[in-house]
């Protein structure tokens, strides 16, 4: 689990696609390495990528088909430069919101507006996630926790201040640049709730008025 703040800017140091999937190792430049062990997990650009071997300065993880078919990891390549961010601890200040690493679809950037001292980005939204999407609700993109300022047909809009993009990569953004994207993992609890038909299925006191009630959607 994480939280959406991007620890360090890291690099590709190196990348082996093949027919089983791929290997890489990242270089993870600032990113403090001194607790993890094999095994933990750290997102990277958003994805979360299972340590296999590190040292001091970089780390190395295995990536599946299924990862490199969903996210933008199938187009990497040598010195791509990521956002990392390691799992969340117990005692971790929480100033994003519940992240899992799991990329639910890639996008682009459709236009890049400067508005006063921060930089308004428009995102092609997939139809696929669209109904996930809400205006003022959560996103993470490429691991960033962001929020959506706007949302129009195919497209919405993320503000983003000067200090996100200079501490992520963000700043590389470009028109046509793709990003990895992972919706609010809460809009797709309240769907399977909320349309769940199955019954065999214990039945569950949440209903759509209870929901409503909560604030979970209006």
């Amino acid at each position: 689990m994480f939280t959406g703040i991007i620890e360090a800017v890291g690099k590709i140091k190196q990348i082996n696609i093949n027919a089983d999937g791929a290997r890489l190792t990242i270089d993870t430049q600032s990113l403090d390495m001194s607790d993890v062990q094999l095994g933990d997990s750290i997102a990277t650009n958003g994805i979360c990528l299972t340590v296999v071997a590190f040292d001091q300065s970089s780390f190395t993880a295995d990536v599946s088909n299924e990862t490199l078919a969903r996210t933008g990891f199938g187009d990497y390549s040598v010195n791509q430069i990521v956002n990392l961010e390691k799992a969340m601890l117990p005692t971790t200040r929480f100033g994003g919101h519940i992240v899992s690493g799991h990329v639910d679809a890639v996008a682009s950037i459709k236009s890049i507006e400067p508005t006063g001292n921060s930089i308004d980005y428009w995102i092609k939204m997939p139809e696929e996630i669209a109904p996930y999407i809400a205006e003022k609700g959560s996103i993470t993109i490429d691991g960033v926790s962001l929020t959506v300022n706007t949302v129009a047909d195919d497209s919405f809009r993320l503000t983003i201040v000067p200090h996100t993009t200079e501490k992520t990569v963000i700043s590389h953004y470009q028109v046509g640049t793709e990003v990895n994207i992972e919706v609010d993992v809460m809009a797709r609890y309240i769907e399977r709730l909320l349309t769940k038909k199955n019954t065999t299925v214990a039945s569950s006191n949440v209903t759509e008025a209870l929901l409503k009630e909560s604030g979970f959607i209006k």
